[in-house]
């Protein structure tokens, strides 16, 4: 396995194995330079997000990098507020224009049941939504399509109405904080799963097991949870803004976790830190 392996979505399109995340990263030059050095450092792979407010700094970045469009692989998600037919379709291309592209590589639906919709029969805004994305990717706006944040009882309420199953699903998986009823899912149903924050909210470097495998791993605790992430046939999504831990995050490829390291991080609970978000908080 390598930085250029790939995974294969249900429909047949290669996925890079490891993607660059974007989530809080700031837009303008920050976020410029922090795409430039990921794709300096061999990803491939971005992922962004119109609620992350910088479409248009990774737009200039991939343009300035004169990296040829057919070798990136380009994620976005659908902003909260654009739960209808109508809605999403004006999303998509404003993403589209934002991002300099003539299409996306990968659209997910962000949030399955955003606050905006929550109370106005959801179930129906969410099945609209996806029909959109569909309709998005029969005119080849976007070479494949997903979801994110999404549980078992979300993916039912598509099936009602869907013609096109998800191929992903985006969710926060890192040591410590595993959904196993959603991953039992998604594996069941050929739905591949990435990993948002795969080192949680920063606490997960202070935890004393993984700080004690990875010295003897001689490896950094993030490239430790990277590692487990892909040996686990996650597809792990690291985010940083620093060219030496953009390239240190990259170089998970030349060592392997024993079963029994595996276990040891399967193990793990309540280390990630995270904090409910009442706006898009489950219910």
């Amino acid at each position: 396995m390598s930085l250029m392996n790939t995974y294969t979505l249900e429909n047949g399109v290669k996925i890079p194995v490891l993607g660059f995340g974007t989530w809080q990263t700031p837009a303008g030059k920050v976020a410029t330079d922090a795409v430039l050095a990921a794709l300096d450092a061999g990803f491939t792979h971005i992922d962004t997000a119109e609620m992350y407010g910088n479409e248009k700094s990774i737009g200039q970045a991939v343009k300035v990098s004169g990296i040829a469009r057919s070798d990136l692989f380009i994620t976005s998600k659908l902003d909260n507020q654009a739960h209808t037919y109508e809605l999403a379709t004006q999303a998509l291309d404003r993403s589209l224009s934002d991002l300099q592209t003539d299409y996306l590589d990968l659209f997910l639906i962000h949030w399955p049941n955003p606050k905006a919709f929550r109370d106005h029969d959801w179930e129906k805004h969410l099945q609209e939504t996806w029909r959109a994305l569909e309709d998005a990717y029969t005119a080849g706006k976007v070479k494949a399509i997903g979801v994110s944040n999404f549980k078992p009882k979300h993916f039912e309420v598509l099936k009602k109405t869907q013609k096109i199953q998800p191929m992903v699903d985006q969710i926060r998986i890192c040591p410590g904080d595993v959904d196993r009823l959603t991953i039992d899912y998604c594996q069941q149903h050929d739905i591949l799963l990435e990993a948002y924050s795969p080192f949680g909210t920063g606490q997960i470097f202070a935890n004393e097991t993984l700080k004690a495998l990875a010295q003897k791993k001689k490896r950094s605790v993030a490239q430790l949870c990277l590692r487990w992430s892909l040996q686990h046939g996650y597809l792990p999504l690291p985010k940083s803004v620093h060219p030496a831990r953009i390239k240190e995050n990259t170089e998970v490829f030349d060592f392997e976790l024993t079963e029994s390291e595996m276990q040891q991080i399967d193990a793990l609970q309540g280390v990630a830190g995270f904090a409910t978000d009442p706006d898009t908080a489950d219910f």
